[in-house]
């Protein structure tokens, strides 16, 4: 029988309801309990790092979760993290690039409603997420919920209350999970299978900005994200298109910070199906004027981690560009 490490960090799946709102109070202990046939699947240790809203996680916590991790990985089988679903798919992705090649499975999931409501989610979720754990098939970062199993790059919340809460943005499901039985759709790449032992990292350059643009954006906002940031992910509209002209004065600021050694990375502000700066030519003329990365089909939530991460570990622009466009976890198709 294996060995799963359940990671408790709080969130929904661990709040009760007080006068001021509902708030994260049950320990990981109590999470076990109320779910029994977890025991039936594996062995489950737990930990409990830190217990908060998953509105208050900063990349400290990402950390200190990866810390955890590499800790106790020659101990156990697999692990699964409980945490709240509002930056859950920050986390897993953050998760993705702190952690690369991992053969055994971490897994993320949480609830809409807290465990203890008799019309909840959460002990179904935490139950396929135990069962994904203990899968043989799977393998890397991902996020189990409402029986799909998602590649920790590429989930997104997409809904504020309803159970099904979680898409994977642009790339298939790995697995579906019912009733405690895993149907493996996607198996861990060659790369991961062969990987002797995986990449722990053990930093994260939190200066990265996401800036939305929006008609009359004014120039002097994206120059304050560049001052205040070591790199900025600029979302454009359709597949990537960034507005030139003396009225957005867009131009003039990237180019001083540009200079200045500052990363800028375009994306889209549309969900699906990526950005492609070549259809047409208000991002043909923007990405031949500047030395710009390209996110193409990646979630907002895996650019800026990845760049947290890379910024981290080399500040030389070509090594920069090799590792955004270095897939992991499947967060970029190439």
């Amino acid at each position: 029988m294996k060995k799963i490490l359940l990671i408790a960090t709080g969130g929904t799946i661990a709040s009760t309801t007080g006068k001021h709102g509902l708030s994260p109070t049950v320990s990981a202990e109590e999470l076990i309990e109320y779910v029994p046939e977890i025991r039936k699947c594996c062995e489950a240790d737990y930990i409990q790092p830190y217990n908060i809203d998953s509105t208050n996680v900063t990349p400290a916590h990402w950390l200190t979760l990866a810390e955890a991790i590499r800790e106790n990985y020659a101990a156990y089988d697999g692990f699964v993290v409980c945490h709240g679903t509002d930056t859950m798919a920050y986390t897993a992705a953050a998760l993705s690039y702190l952690i690369q090649n991992s053969k055994k499975p971490i897994v993320l999931t949480g609830s809409q409603k807290p465990i203890d409501k008799e019309d909840t989610d959460a002990r179904i979720n935490l139950r396929d997420a135990f069962s994904y754990a203990a899968s043989e098939k799977s393998a890397q970062v991902t996020i189990v919920f409402q029986g799909k199993a998602i590649a920790g790059t590429r989930a997104k919340k997409i809904r504020t209350k309803s159970f099904n809460a979680f898409d994977s943005v642009d790339f298939p499901i790995l697995a579906t999970v019912r009733e405690g039985k895993v149907l493996q759709y996607i198996e861990p790449p060659e790369s991961v299978r062969k990987a002797a032992s995986p990449d722990f990292y053990k930093r994260l350059d939190g200066k990265v900005g996401l800036c939305c643009l929006t008609p009359g954006f004014s120039g002097a906002v994206l120059d304050s994200y560049f001052e205040n940031n070591d790199a900025v992910v600029l979302s454009g509209y359709g597949t990537g298109g960034i507005p030139g002209g003396e009225y957005y004065d867009l131009y003039d600021v990237i180019e001083k910070w540009r200079g200045k050694g500052k990363t800028l990375v375009v994306t889209t502000q549309v969900q699906s199906e990526g950005s492609d700066m070549g259809i047409y030519r208000v991002g043909r003329d923007f990405k031949e004027r500047f030395s710009v990365l390209e996110s193409y089909d990646m979630t907002w939530e895996s650019i800026i981690t990845k760049l947290m991460w890379i910024l981290s570990e080399t500040r030389d622009e070509k090594e920069i560009e090799r590792l955004f466009y270095k897939p992991v976890n499947y967060d970029l198709i190439v």
